[in-house]
């Protein structure tokens, strides 16, 4: 499975953006997906995980209530809804399909850069 993100640019703080990541390869539809972002020196971080079915999802604490992860199937994409954006929220964002449902994960797209100005 080959994963690209893209959505990602220049917002002003408290605004939104959506990222898409689109499966290409194989269906993407029996694989669990998730959000990463990695900031200018610091590591990469979890955001936020969501099941195959679209069913059960997770967030870490520093985007919950402000981002939304979602996918569609049907159209082997996933989605992260980014609001109330943040200056510190701006990192390279990436996303990543597990090995199966509760895998590892194991794919991983390039990642699209967002900067939330001040």
């Amino acid at each position: 499975v080959q994963l690209q993100a893209s959505g990602g640019g220049l917002v002003q703080a408290g605004g939104s953006l959506r990222l898409s990541c689109a499966a290409s390869g194989r269906t993407f539809r029996t694989n669990g997906m998730g959000w990463f972002r990695q900031a200018p020196g610091k590591e990469r971080e979890f955001l936020a995980r969501l099941s195959s079915n679209g069913v059960n999802k997770y967030y870490t604490d520093s985007v919950k209530g402000r981002f939304t992860i979602s996918r569609d199937n049907a159209k082997n994409t996933g989605y992260l809804q980014m609001n109330s954006l943040k200056p510190e929220d701006t990192a390279v964002y990436y996303c990543a399909g597990q090995d199966g449902d509760y895998g590892p994960y194991k794919y991983w797209g390039q990642g699209t850069l967002v900067t939330v100005s001040s």
